[in-house]
């Protein structure tokens, strides 16, 4: 009965898309007891004070409203699993209101898009496919070399959040092995578990699939982990002044230095967290000269990345307009972390996904 004498949550939609009429009556099934309002603005655009005020909850990308029309604010909920768009803005610099983000929803489609590279790297499928297109059956010997699969290989996973840890469930599911290389230790299994959303009967919620755990913010703990001799090093790490050029002419130098034995290809790179954690020349270089096997990248430096750069032509790169996150369920999977919110902020819970202010995530 407690529920009854609460006050009907006004959750605004800010965004720059319109959505169809067919996803309101979606989330309306969802918020029964709610008011849906929403308003189009273009990216960044502050919101009307007039229309921010009438919000207890606002969803949004990067439209934020005023920092004096925000003090009622329940919280926002950004539809993005990263803040770098709105990381300096006053809302969270100045104020306390709650942030959530959307962590959490990408595992799914972004381990289905690591999976897939690896696919086409490894099985060759770019030469099956431009054979396919000129009507040529090749023989079994110009496709053998350098093919395998994936069982025994080991995936070195930088960053093991929720997109991290459904690549370590699919890696695991082909028979390979994980190592997580997290900044701060994980030595018991309290620690390892990881208390943020999670898509229903994904990732690695406990912490149990990594053979190993890997920790430290220094060079030489960084180094320590890229001599395990890694088939795959997947980059999952937010952006931060820490994580800014991470992986550089050296990293990769001890990528190649420790290729595992008995590999006749020298470690691949997946980058599906932001261009800037990569150092973009140093990456041309290693694999113009080989130290890296190949890359996928799904993230660039800048973006869109510009027609003439050189890492368009650079060998055994896959290279993605920043998608691997997409999808028909993204939408509904960010607001369905709203709506777990919603219900701890009635309870009087802590927010699941809440920014820590200070952390940069």
């Amino acid at each position: 009965m407690g529920d009854a004498s609460l006050p009907k949550p006004s959750i605004l939609l800010a965004f720059s898309l319109e959505f169809p009429a067919s996803f309101y009556d979606e989330l309306r099934k969802r918020f029964p007891d709610a008011e849906i309002t929403s308003v189009t603005l273009e990216p960044g655009v502050r919101i009307p004070s007039e229309i921010a005020k009438k919000a207890s909850i606002i969803a949004t990308f990067n439209n934020l409203p005023n920092l004096e029309d925000a003090k009622h604010i329940k919280f926002i909920h950004i539809s993005s699993a990263g803040l770098d768009k709105v990381i300096h803005d006053p809302i969270l610099t100045e104020s306390d209101v709650p942030v959530t983000t959307s962590s959490g929803i990408h595992g799914p489609p972004i381990a289905e898009w690591t999976l897939l590279s690896w696919l086409v790297a490894s099985r060759k499928f770019s030469q099956t496919y431009e054979d396919q297109k000129k009507h040529v059956w090749g023989s079994h010997d110009q496709y053998v070399p350098g093919i395998q699969d994936h069982v025994g290989k080991k995936i070195g996973i930088l960053g093991y959040g929720s997109i991290g840890r459904q690549i370590a469930r699919v890696s695991v599911a082909l028979g390979a092995t994980v190592h997580a290389f997290t900044a701060t230790p994980k030595p018991t299994p309290a620690s390892r578990r990881d208390p943020h959303y999670f898509v229903p009967g994904t990732g690695d919620p406990e912490g149990t699939l990594p053979a190993s755990w890997h920790h430290g913010i220094d060079k030489a703990s960084l180094h320590s982990f890229l001599s395990l001799g890694l088939d795959h090093v997947v980059v999952s790490l937010p952006l931060t002044p820490q994580t800014t050029h991470l992986l550089g002419a050296e990293e990769f130098a001890v990528l190649a230095a420790h290729r595992p034995a008995g590999r006749s290809r020298n470690p691949f790179l997946t980058n599906i967290s932001r261009g800037k954690v990569i150092d973009q020349d140093a990456l041309v270089a290693a694999l113009e000269k080989g130290e890296l096997s190949g890359a996928a990248l799904d993230v660039t430096d800048p973006e869109p990345l510009p027609a003439d750069h050189p890492l368009w032509d650079a060998p055994n790169v896959q290279i993605s307009p920043h998608i691997s996150g997409i999808g028909e369920e993204y939408w509904l999977r960010s607001f369905d972390i709203l709506r777990v919110n919603l219900d701890r902020s009635r309870r009087g819970e802590p927010l699941v996904n809440a920014y820590k202010r200070g952390r940069g995530y």
